[in-house]
């Protein structure tokens, strides 16, 4: 705080994460401490950093620049408030944000502005290099937008990997009198948060992104498909769409341009198949979110039968830095035919859990061991179930494994939505097989027969062998169940579901055993 500023400017994030643990209390304690001094003070609500495990992490404007502390509770509030005042030392006090080695290790090209905005104003935004991309997207073509996407080598962030380019290209090839833009938030995947992180605290760079997508395409409207757990996250999109478009940076004729583009969020029940992007346009279309047959595909025949593009809110994210500093920038980061970054989230019996943006290529035993610190309890790590429930188990022995969509398959994983879940030593994993199982019973939207009756009778067979029920003859048919399911199921819930199934029994078959028995070795 500088002679010529008599306000401290302190930055409380409003991020479901650090809400969760008194974040608002904590603007009530200093409001009411610095009411009590008659000091002048203006609290913002930026989002998270992403150091999940410091939060909530508050900051103060200091000449050096925004000094962190952390975790903070209301406790700490009298005492934190001398320190910034005095810009002194405190036992909270973590130093200028950016420094943090956490924070510094960091390729920041998606999360750059998360927790450094007013995710609810769009001058902050444009303050901070926001819709510099939208501003070089209307003066190109769409072929010239659609030809910087393809060469960046972005690849779909939802899970499936797929080339964000060919998509686009696909929609706006295809002739049709309407084209839609969907958004794809409904985050249901275990361990992750970077879906709801971005959207609750950069939500114009969403928009931006959709914007984009929409002239690229032609396409004038967009929905964001949020899943109804995620109400902050609604809440900033929508505040964010009534914003941009105030700005006229959405409605009829953009910044003054001849394109125009609308945005609407629809909030979801919470199904974990509406993930999947035909259930999720059922949905979307007011019935039942059930997977649709392929084809046609969405790009051909998608939202109300009309071609649509469907990206995760991560794929859209990337896009205004793509536009904003062209395809070689994005692409120069990254290994083989995974370009760019990945917002990695570190989640489970982890010490430091959070969102670690890094470019592809660092292993797994990096992120687990030199960012995640290890395990919360101290106990060795066992296993990492990497991409949500229907990801792969990888053992200590893989960890050697770059973070990379081939090399992750060639070693019958996936990375889906970069989400790590850590394990110790006290993990059941025939456990962890069963829950696979159970877990697809009950979200399977029942459309086809592999995944509705196999995942019922995986979670069956697997309890005979954990009762020692003819073990042998038990896991010869769990495999072949598995493979059914992989190879019949109509989408990826029943397809993947087989995944951390046949990882648990690959690398842990003494888990497969009467149960009993095995408690018994163990004591």
């Amino acid at each position: 705080m500088t002679s010529s500023d008599k306000t401290l400017k302190i930055y409380i994030p409003r991020d479901a994460a650090a809400v969760s643990v008194g974040a608002d209390e904590l603007v009530s304690a200093f409001e009411a401490e610095a009411q009590k001094r008659k000091l002048a003070i203006e609290i913002i609500r930026p989002g998270s950093r992403g150091l999940l495990w410091l939060e909530p992490m508050i900051e103060v404007a200091t000449p050096e620049g925004r000094v962190a502390f952390g975790p903070v509770e209301e406790k700490d509030v009298a005492s934190v408030l001398d320190a910034m005042v005095a810009n002194g030392p405190h036992a909270l006090r973590l130093g200028v944000a950016e420094e943090i080695p956490w924070l510094k290790k960091q390729t920041r090209l998606t999360f750059v502005r998360c927790g450094v905005v007013d995710p609810r104003s769009v001058e902050d935004y444009i303050a901070h290099d926001g819709y510099r991309g939208l501003a070089r997207a209307l003066t190109l073509d769409s072929a010239g937008i659609i030809a910087d996407v393809t060469t960046s080598g972005l690849r779909g962030r939802g899970g499936a990997g797929f080339p964000t380019g060919i998509k686009w290209k696909t929609v706006a090839d295809t002739k049709a009198d309407r084209k839609f833009i969907v958004c794809n938030a409904d985050e249901g995947d275990s361990g992750t948060f970077a879906d709801r992180m971005i959207m609750e605290g950069d939500p114009f760079v969403v928009i931006e992104g959709m914007t984009i997508a929409g002239i690229a395409v032609g396409a004038t409207k967009g929905y964001i498909y949020i899943r109804s757990e995620y109400p902050h996250a609604v809440e900033a999109m929508n505040e964010g769409i009534a914003a941009a478009k105030r700005a006229g940076y959405l409605g009829d004729k953009i910044r003054g341009s001849a394109h125009t583009f609308d945005l609407e969020v629809r909030v979801g029940a919470g199904a974990y198949v509406c993930g999947e992007e035909t259930s999720l346009l059922e949905s979307l279309e007011g019935r039942r979110g059930i997977v649709r047959a392929k084809p046609p595909l969405p790009a051909h025949k998608g939202l109300f039968g009309k071609p649509t593009v469907i990206n995760n809110v991560l794929s859209f994210a990337a896009i205004p830095f793509i536009l904003d500093n062209g395809a070689k920038a994005y692409a120069d980061y990254g290994m083989g035919r995974s370009r760019g970054t990945m917002p990695i989230q570190l989640a489970g019996n982890v010490k430091f859990g959070g969102l670690f943006e890094v470019a592809f290529g660092i292993t797994l035993g990096e992120l687990i061991d030199d960012i995640g610190g290890g395990t919360f309890t101290g106990k060795p790590v066992r296993a990492v179930q990497v991409g949500g429930p229907l990801g792969a188990y990888f053992p200590r022995e893989l960890f050697d494994t770059p973070f990379d969509y081939e090399a992750f398959a060639k070693r019958d994983g996936l990375i889906g939505h970069g989400g790590i879940v850590v394990f110790d030593d006290t993990v059941d994993m025939s456990k962890q097989a069963r829950f696979a199982m159970e877990f697809c019973a009950i979200e399977s939207c029942g459309k086809c027969t592999p995944c509705r009756i196999g995942s019922t009778r995986g979670v069956e067979t697997i309890d005979k062998i954990r009762r020692g029920e003819r073990v042998a003859e038990n896991i010869a048919v769990l495999q072949d169940l598995s493979n059914t399911m992989k190879f019949g199921s109509l989408c990826a819930l029943g397809g993947f579901t087989p995944y951390p199934v046949m990882s648990a029994l690959k690398h842990f078959p003494d888990d497969f055993g009467p149960v009993p028995t095995r408690l018994q070795a163990a004591e």
